[in-house]
Parts: C-alpha cells; structure tokens; sequence
C-alpha cells in the first residue's frame, strides 16, 4: 500500500492495538458463569466493535430484558481494570513499530473508539504509547457508534485534515465500514472476525497485523 500521500493515521484500539477482546471475552463469561448462564465466543462476538447500548440490547434479546447489563459492565469494567494494573496491557504485535514509523513519516495519529476516554487513556498509558497520539476521539465523546462514520469524520477535523488524507485502521467490520463511510483509505487488520464478502470491497488494504503494515510504510 502507498502511504507516502497520506497525513493522517487513525487507530481503533481494542482487537486493533491491544489484545483485549480475549481479555473482556474471559470476563464476561466468568460473570456469567458465575450467574448460571453460558457465554460463547460466537455470543460475545456479536457484541465486538458496537457501543454498549447495542450490547446491552442484544443481550436482552439473547438472555431477556432483566438481564442486569449495567452492573455486569461496571463489574466487567473493574475487573478489566485489575487485570491490566496487575499484569499489563497485551500489545499487539508491530504496534510500537507502526506508530513510531508514522511519526519519522511525520504522520499525525489520532485514536477513534468506542471505548471511555477514561479506559482508553489508561489503556495507551499502560502500553507506553500515549505521547504517539495527537487526537483521542472516544466513545463519550460521539452520538452516534459505527457502523456510523462520525468517530472517524472527527478524529480527520481534529487532526485538522480531510478525510480522504487519513488511513483508518480497524480489526472489526462494523469499523471498515465506519471508516469506508468516511472517506478514508481502509485498512483491516482481523482479529477475532475475519472479513466478510459485503466487507470486502470496503478494504482497501489487508494485513495479518501491524508489522505488515509498518513494512509497508517504511518502504514508501
């Protein structure tokens, strides 16, 4: 891929920067097994890359509306939280390697996902990464969640350029199409979903991690 016309890089973060999707998988199902019910990896997968009013409505569909959603995710949250206080965040592989390479590119970096500016700031803290990023947009920060383009049209306003300027990293559908429908080059890297045939042609690049991806860049 030609990075050398693009100023602008815009990450997501879990599944993308960080192997936290297995980590928050673990969680809920070790709450909801405590509680008698059955989580699986096709269950949780449903959840991934959407804002927790989705996740709260799938599952009450799947477990009923009484499902007691909010206190599982602010006990989800704190467990999370000690996981990574005690035992770090998992950094993906090449993730050090892009952003640095971004920067001697004299790229600017911003973060756009769903995830509380709080969790975030911790998370790119943790992981020693923070001072990379010259933008966070986080999911307090918009109204609306992807599919919908508006996490990335405003990480491209508050990194100052336009969108078709920007590439969009995702590992998630829901996030090629977020990034697609914003205008900005694609570029997937999968984690625990792999790319779907209506997913596809909203791709403009392919990668089996961030390494690649960073080859990539240096070469141009």
């Amino acid at each position: 891929m030609m990075f050398d016309y693009l100023r602008g890089f815009v990450f997501d973060m879990d599944g993308l920067m960080f192997d936290t999707e297995r980590l928050v998988y673990d969680i809920w199902k070790k709450m909801l097994s405590e509680r008698g019910l059955t989580l699986t990896m096709e269950d949780f997968k449903q959840t991934v890359g959407k804002r927790k009013q989705e996740v709260q409505n799938y599952y009450f569909n799947k477990f009923g509306s009484d499902f007691p959603y909010w206190e599982l995710s602010q006990i989800g949250s704190n467990r999370y939280l000690d996981y990574i206080q005690a035992n770090g965040i998992p950094v993906k592989k090449g993730l050090n390697e892009i952003l640095s390479a971004i920067k001697d590119h004299g790229g600017k970096i911003a973060l756009a996902t769903s995830t509380s500016r709080k969790t975030a700031k911790i998370n790119i803290e943790n992981a020693g990464v923070a001072e990379y990023f010259d933008v966070l947009v986080c999911g307090d920060d918009v109204k609306n969640g992807k599919p919908h383009p508006e996490v990335f049209l405003t990480a491209a306003q508050k990194l100052e350029l336009n969108p078709d300027e920007c590439a969009a990293f995702e590992d998630s559908i829901n996030g090629i199409k977020s990034a697609h429908a914003a205008g900005m080059v694609t570029v997937m890297v999968p984690d625990l979903i792999q790319p779907t045939e209506e997913v596809l042609p909203m791709i403009d690049c392919l990668y089996e991690d961030l390494s690649q991806a960073a080859g990539d860049l240096i070469e141009n």
